[in-house]
Order: C-alpha cells, then sequence, then structure tokens
C-alpha cells in the first residue's frame, strides 16, 4: 500500500524500509492461511430486529440473480472486518481503509489501500471504509451464488467505531453530517435489505486493525495467531516424534510461536506492574553521553550537579545603567 507507490523511483529510505519486510517475511515464513470449514459462533452476539418498514427503506431487499446455480452443499458463513486510520499519508493527508473478508474461519479476501478523498474526522472515514466494505460483500455474495455456494444469512460486518454502527443500524438515527451522505445511505440500504448485519468489536480484536496501521509484532501478536498460527500446537512434535526425528519445519514453528508468546507475555506483565517504557531515554553510549543531534540544540545550557535542572551561564548585562541616567539629567 504505501511501498508501492514508489516503484518507479524507489530511494534508499524505500530500499531499507524494503529490507525489513524481507526480514519479517523471512522470520514468518512457517506462518500460512489453512481452510478452515467450521463455522465461526455468534451466538454471545445479542440479536436486535429493527423495523424499517416507516423508513426511506422500507422496500430494500436484495437483488438476488435469476440465472445463478441452485446451491449446494453446506452453506458457509461470511463474516468481514473493516477501518480506517486518519491522516495515514502526512504528505497528502489522505486515509487508508482496512477490510478483511472470511469465509467460516478462513480468510479469503483483504484490501488495503488509500482513500480517494481527504476526511477531516474520524466519522466520516470510517464511513468510507463501511461503504466500501459493503459493496465488497455483495460482490463476494454475487460471486458465491454463481458458483452455487449457499450463504447462511446475513454477512456479519464488524467495526470498531460505535458511532457509525449505531447511526447505520438504527432506523431513527439521523445524519448530523452532509459529506458523507452517500456512504450513509449506502450502507443502511445493506442493512435494510438483509445483506449485512453490522455490529460494534472492540478495536483491540479487530483484525483490520493490522491493515490500516503500522504496528509493531507484539501489539498484534494476539490479534494475528488465530489467523496464521490457529493449529500451532499440532505442529509441536511430541515425545515420540522427538525420538523418531520429526519435521524440521514443525519444529520451527513450535518454537517461533514460543518464543512470540513470551516475549508478548513479559511484555504486558512489565505495563501491567507500572513499569514505563524507556523511550524517553537519549541514544548515546552506555556511559550517558549525549548525542550529537541533541547536544547541537543544547549547547548554551550547562548541566547542573541538580538532576532534572538546568543553569544558564551568566551574561554581561547590556541594559543602560538607571544611576547613569540621572547623572546625565543633572
Amino acid at each position: 500500500m504505501t511501498l508501492s507507490r514508489f516503484c518507479a523511483m524507489p530511494r534508499q529510505g524505500h530500499i531499507d524500509r524494503l529490507k525489513r519486510i524481507h526480514g519479517y517475511l523471512s522470520k514468518m515464513r512457517h506462518a500460512t492461511i489453512k481452510i478452515r470449514t467450521d463455522a465461526p459462533d455468534y451466538s454471545n452476539i445479542p440479536v436486535k430486529m429493527h423495523d424499517w418498514e416507516y423508513s426511506c427503506y422500507a422496500d430494500a431487499k436484495e437483488e438476488i440473480p435469476l440465472d445463478a446455480r441452485k446451491p449446494k452443499r453446506k452453506p458457509v458463513t461470511m463474516t468481514s472486518f473493516f477501518d480506517a486510520n486518519l491522516y495515514h499519508n502526512l504528505i497528502s493527508g489522505k486515509s487508508v481503509t482496512g477490510i478483511l473478508h472470511q469465509l467460516n474461519k478462513t480468510p479469503i479476501n483483504w484490501y488495503s489501500k488509500l482513500q480517494l478523498t481527504v476526511e477531516m474526522a474520524t466519522f466520516g472515514l470510517e464511513y468510507v471504509a463501511a461503504r466500501t466494505c459493503t459493496e465488497q460483500v455483495i460482490d463476494l455474495c454475487l460471486t458465491l451464488r454463481y458458483l452455487g455456494v449457499p450463504i447462511n444469512g446475513p454477512t456479519m460486518v464488524l467495526g470498531d467505531n460505535e458511532l457509525v454502527i449505531n447511526s447505520a443500524a438504527i432506523p431513527h438515527s439521523k445524519m448530523h453530517k452532509c459529506w458523507v451522505a452517500l456512504s450513509y445511505h449506502r450502507v443502511r440500504h445493506a442493512v435494510a435489505a438483509g445483506i449485512i448485519n453490522i455490529r460494534h468489536i472492540a478495536g483491540k480484536k479487530n483484525p483490520a486493525d493490522i491493515l490500516s496501521k503500522h504496528w509493531d509484532l507484539p501489539s498484534v501478536w494476539n490479534t494475528m495467531k488465530p489467523l496464521l498460527f490457529w493449529n500451532w500446537k499440532l505442529m509441536a512434535p511430541s515425545a515420540e516424534e522427538v525420538k523418531e526425528g520429526s519435521s524440521i519445519e514443525q519444529k520451527d514453528v513450535a518454537e517461533l510461536v514460543s518464543k512470540l508468546d513470551a516475549k508478548h507475555n513479559v511484555k504486558v506483565t512489565a505495563q501491567g506492574k507500572g513499569q514505563k517504557s524507556n523511550h524517553c531515554l537519549i541514544e548515546g553510549s552506555d556511559k550517558g553521553a549525549i548525542s550529537s543531534m541533541i547536544q547541537s540544540t543544547n549547547q548554551s545550557r550547562v548541566l547542573s550537579s541538580r538532576p532534572g535542572t538546568n543553569v544558564h551561564p551568566k551574561r554581561k548585562d547590556t541594559r543602560p545603567n538607571p544611576e547613569h541616567k540621572l547623572e546625565r539629567k543633572r
């Protein structure tokens, strides 16, 4: 999404970022997307039925193609996650949209792209992301119907902006932002037609958050693990397999997941005990020397023996003495 725009004329900073991406992919080379046929359990989500009869969407219904194949086999449950990041591009001010689609528990499609317009508030960019997700859901439903795949109920669409979710799901909610009118009506029409069932999810549990923001691995490990390493315990060799000599790839996956779990748990416990991170420390030698960039701006300051205070050197007072002025007047 970000580096692909500089393919024509990359610079040194882009090459350095590409090396980091290559190192991450080399470390996570055992991460795989495997087909999971078990359907997700949404029994804990409360069902809220709203009457759209007295709204402008009373005649809304899903358009099912007449020439589609007859559905066969087991039905699939579709789940979609969407999220957006405000002011992602510092040059143009555009935001980014992140969307993830799943069939049962298998990720089949993901979307991470800059928005075409510049939004000034989180409400507007989240609605643009919800509208993009709705259009992609309609496209996937149409593709599955032509392939003869039965769909189990409306698609569960999950987002972490509660204001957008409530304004889209409740019939009597009002639109207070006119510049998102088309996105507002597009999402609400899909909800009234029974195409999607839009619900709120916590931001920490939203996997689309990975596609819309820059994260370090420990911050998103608990979200990414169920998608790419959901069966890592099955890959861990047993005692008998170790004696016989198990696969090297299975050992690597088990060791990688165990190390990442250990790192993540250490970080969480450290933050839970109130320990502060060392982001405020100045980079330099172990003796505490000030870096050259910061030292150039603080040459006029002298370090005091008292910690946390700075003593400014004395300068000559160039102001005229009031006693000399009185003598001149006399």
